[in-house]
């Protein structure tokens, strides 16, 4: 008999079922190719060829006449099936070896390991030499019962209702407390740029500007060096910090054990420092009992919280929707298959009920007006309409005869079938499309790695930028005092110059810090 080998080929290029009938089509008439099957979904084409006429390289080539991508795949795994049993009746370990050997003695039989301990039993096989039934029979023979694990058929592990819920919460605590902070710096900005327009337009001395300044509701000390504006601020930002932040400081944490700096590292990083440096200032100034109110950075907490757990909220409502149509695609895949016997002329022998997983390629499955089709297959012998709506988008049912290729997952409407399986298991196309949309959920976007990336460099750069500041103006400072004394305006002036310096040094960093890392790449 000739040699037949098998080959795998990467096809790019294919968009409906037609570009497959067309490569099939055509290869089925050269010469030395035995049999092809092409898979849409995972756009991959498995060939069987005489290696005495033709070659891989070759088979790609004739797919590239066609005007497909076409490369061929090196050590596909040859698709190996597993296969994963529960089996009861084991008593002892001899059992367990009476098992194992039997089974790597079955031709088809890759692999094999059998835990008394849990009762299970994981086989690898060669799908072309034998099926998962065959197996199944195998330990039956021995005297055991043995039943599939079943398979968590829903996509729990894709739901993402509590991290919307938690994202959602965290967004509104952050509000709620941010608008009265928002509102407290526009107002407090309105009233300054009234007063330097009345400095402007009045000649007013500078007393009588502080004079007025002081007379401002929200500049009113309550303490000495606690004016109002920074009382309620602080009040607003506490419970932002702790609420809104909880989970940007549980997952910063996480990172750090890792040595990576992230986004969230990058967001606590700048509300801890601003939260902190503001707090301390204000202790700070009522110990010296200043006349000046210090400049505090409690709006940077709130507005950064506010930002940025929207934005995970909406990611995650985003990520939900994807998961519910996910959902719904997973309980298209029916549970059970009618597998056949055939006789001479196609005369029905007999039939069974099987687990979907059982069915194995090249079977022949029944399919009864109304029933769904558990798997991709061939139309052997009848005529029906089928609803493939749910996988093609197409709102006609499709005229299906012998011949014609039926997908996993459509609805045969009129006429019972009976189908050849081409596909079967993690194969079928409906099986594929979970799997593309599964991995579209767990991977990330490019540029969200590009930034996670960047940020990784970029906090480092930021906490070193503002290093070099707080240095490079101790430096200045002590080089040529006037200078600070230029920009760092109603200091204290009983405060001595080594002190003035360090504070400004402070200032100056700390502002570096706070304006970088909100910055709008973790906006964005």
């Amino acid at each position: 008999s000739k040699t037949i080998s098998k080959c795998y080929v990467q096809v790019t290029g294919m968009t409906c079922a037609s570009c497959v009938a067309n490569i099939e089509r055509n290869l089925r008439r050269e010469d030395g190719i035995h049999s092809i099957l092409v898979a849409l979904m995972a756009g991959k084409a498995e060939v069987r060829y005489n290696p005495a006429v033709i070659h891989p390289a070759a088979i790609a080539e004739l797919i590239q006449e066609l005007g497909f991508g076409a490369t061929v795949m090196e050590n596909c795994g040859e698709g190996d099936g597993i296969l994963e049993l529960v089996v009861r009746g084991m008593t002892c370990a001899s059992c367990v070896h009476k098992i194992e050997s039997t089974l790597m003695k079955t031709n088809g039989v890759l692999y094999c390991s059998v835990a008394l301990a849990t009762n299970k039993a994981h086989i690898k096989y060669d799908p072309e030499a034998i099926g998962p039934r065959d197996v199944i029979q195998v330990i039956k023979d021995l005297g055991f019962t043995t039943s599939l694990v079943k398979k968590d058929r829903s996509a729990s592990h894709l739901d993402h209702k509590q991290e919307i819920r938690q994202w959602k919460r965290s967004f509104v605590v952050s509000l709620v407390f941010c608008i009265p902070v928002m509102g407290l710096m526009i107002y407090m900005m309105v009233m300054d740029s009234q007063l330097s327009d009345a400095h402007a337009h009045h000649n007013m001395s500078t007393e009588e500007m502080e004079a007025l300044h002081s007379s401002m509701v929200l500049e009113y000390q309550l303490l000495p060096g606690l004016s109002v504006m920074n009382f309620l601020s602080f009040l607003f930002c506490v419970p932002v910090q702790v609420f809104g932040g909880w989970h940007f400081y549980i997952q910063a944490s996480r990172a750090l054990r890792h040595k990576t700096a992230n986004m969230d590292v990058l967001v606590v990083l700048a509300t801890s420092i601003a939260f902190l440096y503001s707090s301390i200032i204000l202790l700070v100034a009522m110990a010296e009992r200043a006349k000046v109110n210090p400049v505090t950075f409690f709006d940077t907490p709130p507005m950064l919280f506010v930002f940025i757990s929207l934005g995970r909220w909406l990611e995650h409502v985003a990520k939900g929707k994807t998961s519910e149509a996910l959902a719904r695609l997973i309980s298209l895949q029916a549970t059970e298959a009618t597998i056949v016997t055939l006789g001479p002329d196609n005369v029905l022998l007999s039939e069974e009920q099987v687990d979907v997983e059982l069915v194995q390629r090249g079977d022949i499955v029944k399919v009864v007006p109304g029933g769904k089709f558990p798997v991709d297959g061939r139309v052997i012998e009848g005529h029906s309409m089928v609803d493939e709506s749910l996988i093609t988008g197409e709102a006609m049912p499709v005229t299906k005869k012998p011949g014609n290729t039926v997908i996993a997952g459509s609805i045969n409407q009129n006429g019972s079938l009976l189908i050849s399986a081409t596909h079967v298991g993690a194969d079928t196309t409906l099986s594929q499309i979970v799997k593309l949309v599964e991995e579209a959920q767990t991977s990330k976007a490019p540029i969200q790695q590009f930034a996670d990336k960047l940020s990784g460099y970029f906090v480092p750069f930021i906490v070193a930028v503002s290093v070099v500041t707080l240095f490079a103006w101790i430096i200045i400072g002590f080089v040529d005092f006037e200078i600070v004394e230029k920009y760092f305006l109603g200091y204290n002036k009983s405060l001595s110059a080594a002190e003035v310096i360090i504070r400004f040094a402070f200032q100056a960093s700390i502002t570096v810090l706070c304006i970088a890392c909100p910055c709008s790449l973790g906006l964005a």
